[in-house]
This record gives structure tokens, sequence and C-alpha cells, in this order.
């Protein structure tokens, strides 16, 4: 098991290469003028997803670990499945969000230990804002944009000045999601938790943002009856983990990492 000196290490490398790729998406952000490509699955590809790979990369190889992410995911099972250690990165989660221009897009940062995420990074590259975990030591948030320049050696430091999560409460029972894109499977579980809790409230955000809800405590629940990718959730699942959440199957068991199948199943992220 990683020793949690090295992991702090680690998060710290973490945190810069985010930030770091934040400052080239807003680049492109800001340009108003972006070429969107379409990848094999049709998703929408743009220069600022290219760029903030190429910088994470860059900054992540110093650690000498092995890189999974989802601009450079051709790698095959063989050479990955006996990763122990390894980074598991999206360069720019929510590229739909992205396009749109409405802000709720971020750079997802995690650490896998034997296809669990124990490290975690989100930062929102419009608001500065950082979401940070090591699943024995918390999750944080701070707003990075008030340390502009300022270079964080220290582990110590940086939760001086960040929340330890969570530090909201619901009142009205909260399900992060959205009405206007729900299928069948997620209208069905919808009904069910309104009868179990009565008036129950939306909280919509985009990208891996709803998993940040109920890591701040904002949200109750997060179910997910829908395709996602193992680089669209592990950091989240590591962030919600260390503010004493949960994300697991539908049946309760763990969601694991680095299988051969990259695809996720359907899960539920709930505050304890």
């Amino acid at each position: 098991m990683a020793d949690i000196k090295y992991t702090k290490d680690l998060l710290l490398t973490a945190i810069k290469a985010s930030v770091t790729a934040g400052k080239e998406i807003m680049k492109v952000y800001e340009s108003n003028d972006f070429h969107t490509s379409l990848k094999e699955d049709n998703s929408p590809l743009t220069q600022a997803d290219k760029n903030a790979h190429s910088s994470i990369m860059q900054i992540l190889q110093t650690t000498n670990l092995p890189v999974l992410s989802e601009e450079g995911s051709e790698i095959s099972y063989e050479e990955r499945k006996d990763w122990e250690l390894f980074w598991m990165v999206d360069p720019l989660d929510g590229t739909k969000e992205f396009i749109k221009k409405n802000g709720d897009f971020t750079v997802n940062i995690a650490l896998i230990e034997n296809q669990k995420p124990i490290v975690g990074v989100i930062f929102i590259p419009v608001t500065g804002i950082l979401y940070f975990a090591e699943t024995k030591l918390g999750t944080f948030k701070t707003d990075y944009s008030h340390w502009e320049g300022l270079e964080i050696e220290n582990f110590d430091f940086l939760t001086d000045i960040s929340e330890k999560l969570p530090t909201d409460k619901t009142e009205i029972y909260t399900i992060a999601g959205s009405r206007s894109h729900m299928n069948d499977e997620t209208k069905a579980y919808f009904e069910k938790l309104e009868q179990e809790h009565g008036k129950t409230e939306i909280l919509s955000r985009g990208s891996s943002l709803k998993l940040c809800m109920v890591a701040e405590g904002k949200a109750d629940i997060y179910p997910r009856f829908g395709p996602t990718m193992e680089w669209d959730t592990a950091a989240g699942h590591a962030i919600v983990k260390a503010s004493g959440g949960t994300l697991t199957k539908p049946d309760g068991t763990p969601l694991l990492y680095n299988k051969k199948n990259l695809l996720n199943p359907f899960f539920i992220v709930k505050r304890m």
C-alpha cells in the first residue's frame, strides 16, 4: 500500500497538473474560435481536450507512474492489467458543456491503487474551484484562483487554506441529476426516492460536479443509470469516498477500475 507521504506528494503533483491543464483549457475557451471534431464514439473533441491532455502528461510523467487518459485510452488491457498504481485522467470532462460555454466542465485526475481510487482531484477552470482528496486524510475544497502564482509545495499548507468536506447538510432530500435527461431506469428510481422521502429536490450540475455535490453535502444521492467511462468517475469516486460517502453498483458492490472493458456499470453515489 502506498505510503501516506508518497500519496501526499503525488496529490500535489496532480493538483499542479490539473491547474496547468485548466489554464490551457481557458486559453481555448476564451478564444471563441475552437474547432470541434468527433471521436469514433461520436463524442466531441476540441483543441482544449488535446492541449489539456498534453500538459497533464508532461507533469504526471515525472512521477514515473503509468497514465491512462481518455485521450490516450488505446493502451491495451494486456499492457495495463498488472498496473498496481497508476493515474486515471479525464483532461476535459464535460466537453459538451465546454462547447455550450456554461462553465460546468472539469479536469479530473485520480490515482488508482489495486483497482480502487485513493487520490482524486477535480478542478473547475472557469471558477478556479478545486476539490481534492486522499482517502485517509479526507476531502477538501478551495478557491485556487486566490493562490494564483503561489507554488504550493506543502500539503499541510494546502489543507489550511481549504474547507474540509462535507460542509453542507440538506433540509430536503436532494437528488443530483436532471429531470430533462432521464431514461426509464432513472425515472423509476427517482419515483422510488420520492415515495421513500416525500418531497425531494433536484440539483442539476454538469459532468463530475454531481459527485462533488454529494461530497459537499449539497446532495444526498446521485443515481447514474446511463453510460460512463472509468475516467469520468475515478476522481469523483475518491472525493466522495474520502468525504464519508459511497459510490457502488446498485447492488451495493464496489465499483472497480482498470477493467478489461473501461465502461462503467450503473452506479449510485450516496452520503452515509
